[in-house]
C-alpha cells in the first residue's frame, strides 16, 4: 500500500463506524417513534397556550388551525407579549366570535427571564383545565393533532410528552439544516433507553409542541424552573426528570406543521441563540463535533480523496462510509415528508450545523449576547 492509503483507509474505516452507529440507532428507534393512534375516548378538556410576540402574519392561521380541532374540548389562551404590530387586534377579532378563545396582555420582562419562557409561565396560570398544550405561533396543528398527542400523554404514563411537527423546508438554509432535527434526535437518543429511565440525561424534546400535565406542571416548577433558557426544547423534558417525572416522545409529522424560519438569516441566528444549550453546550461540543463530523462528512472526503488517487482501497471503505450516512437520512426521508435536496445537502448541512454551534461556543466565550424578538439575552 501506498503512504496516502496507509493514512485514509484506517480513517475511512473510523469514519464508516462513525456512520454505521446513528444509522443504527435511527432503523431502531424508527419503530419506538411512532404517531400517537386515535384514543378509545376523547380525553378530558385542554388548555392551549400560544406565546405570540410580534406574529401578525402568523396567528390567524395558528388560531384556525385550533379551532379546527376534533374530538376535544378546549380553550385557546394567546398571550400577547407586547406586540407592536396587530397580533393583538386579531386575536380581539376572533375572541369575540369565539368565547374560546381569549388574548392574554403580557406583564412585563423580569430581570432574568427569557421572553418565551415568561409569557408560557403567565399563560399556564391562566389556564383552567388540565392538560396543558404549549404551542408555538408557527406551528399549524392538523384536526386530530390535539386529540392524538392528548390521547398519547394519558397512555404514556408520562408528565410531559413532545412531538417533532412535519418541518417546513423552502430556501437552501432551511433544506440544510431544518431536517437535521430528526436525524439528531433519533441517530443519537436510544428512545428505549429513554422511556425505562427518568435520567436527566435522556431529556429530548421539541419547544414548538408540548403537552403537559397541569398538576405535575405546576409541581416541578413550570417555565419558572427553566426561566433563563433559551432551549426549551431541552431543558424543560430535562427540569420534569429531575423533578422524578417522567417524559416521551412521539411522531408528530403528520400531526402539525411548521416552518420555523423563512430566511437564511432566520435560519442561523435562530440555531446560534440556543446553541450553547444543546450542542454547543461545554463538555458536549468537541464529542458531537467528533460523532457529526467522523460519521457524516469525513467518508465523503475518503471517497472523493480516493477517487481523485485512483485508489481503490481508498473508494470502498470510503464509498461504504458515505453509503451509509446517505442510508441513514433516506431512511427519514419519507418518514418526515423531507424532500431529496434536504438528503443531498446532509454533508453540508452537517458542516454548516458545526460551524454554527462553534461560533456559539466562541461568541460566548467572548461574553456577546444572544438576540432573539428584539430582546437580548447573556451569553450562555
Amino acid at each position: 500500500m501506498t503512504t496516502l492509503e496507509w493514512v485514509m483507509i484506517p480513517l475511512g474505516m473510523v469514519g464508516c463506524l462513525l456512520a454505521l452507529v446513528p444509522f443504527l440507532m435511527f432503523w431502531q428507534n424508527l419503530a419506538q417513534y411512532k404517531v400517537p393512534s386515535l384514543p378509545t375516548k376523547a380525553p378530558g378538556p385542554i388548555s392551549v397556550l400560544i406565546p405570540a410576540r410580534n406574529e401578525e402574519s402568523a396567528i390567524s392561521d395558528a388560531i384556525a388551525a385550533v379551532i379546527a380541532s376534533k374530538g376535544v374540548e378546549f380553550e385557546l389562551l394567546i398571550l400577547d407579549d407586547h406586540s407592536t404590530d396587530n397580533t393583538a387586534l386579531i386575536i380581539d377579532a376572533v375572541s369575540a366570535s369565539d368565547p374560546r378563545v381569549r388574548r392574554i396582555p403580557g406583564k412585563e420582562l423580569p430581570r432574568g427571564w427569557c421572553g418565551k419562557q415568561h409569557a408560557c409561565w403567565q399563560l399556564a396560570q391562566h389556564a383552567q383545565y388540565g392538560t396543558l398544550v404549549f404551542l408555538d405561533a408557527d406551528v399549524r396543528l392538523e384536526p386530530e393533532g390535539l386529540v392524538r398527542m392528548a390521547g398519547f400523554l394519558e397512555s404514556s404514563g408520562a408528565a410531559l410528552v413532545s412531538g417533532v411537527p412535519r418541518q417546513i423546508t423552502v430556501g437552501l438554509w432551511e433544506k440544510a439544516l431544518i431536517p437535521l432535527i430528526p436525524f439528531v434526535l433519533l441517530g443519537f437518543l436510544p428512545i428505549s433507553r429513554m422511556r425505562q429511565s427518568r435520567s436527566p440525561a435522556f431529556a429530548a424534546g421539541c419547544g414548538q409542541f408540548f403537552v403537559a400535565n397541569r398538576e405535575a406542571y405546576f409541581a416541578m416548577g413550570g417555565h419558572e424552573s427553566i426561566k433563563e433558557t433559551l432551549h426549551d426544547g431541552i431543558r424543560l423534558p430535562r427540569a420534569f426528570r429531575q423533578a422524578d417525572f417522567a417524559t416521551d416522545l412521539a411522531d408528530a409529522t403528520i400531526l402539525a406543521r411548521c416552518r420555523m424560519y423563512t430566511t437564511g438569516r432566520e435560519v442561523r441566528q435562530g440555531l446560534m441563540k440556543n446553541a450553547t444549550e444543546g450542542l454547543a453546550r461545554k463538555g458536549l461540543l468537541l464529542p458531537a463535533t467528533f460523532l457529526l463530523f467522523g460519521g457524516q462528512v469525513l467518508p465523503i472526503g475518503v471517497l472523493l480523496t480516493g477517487i481523485f488517487a485512483q485508489s481503490v482501497g481508498i473508494s470502498i471503505v470510503g464509498g461504504l462510509g458515505t453509503l451509509i450516512l446517505f442510508l441513514t437520512r433516506a431512511l427519514g426521508m419519507g418518514r418526515f415528508a423531507q424532500d431529496g435536496w434536504s438528503v443531498v445537502l446532509h454533508p453540508f448541512g452537517v458542516l454548516a450545523l458545526l460551524f454554527l454551534q462553534w461560533g456559539a461556543r466562541l461568541r460566548s466565550i467572548r461574553g456577546k449576547q444572544a438576540s432573539w424578538r428584539g430582546r437580548t439575552y447573556p451569553a450562555g
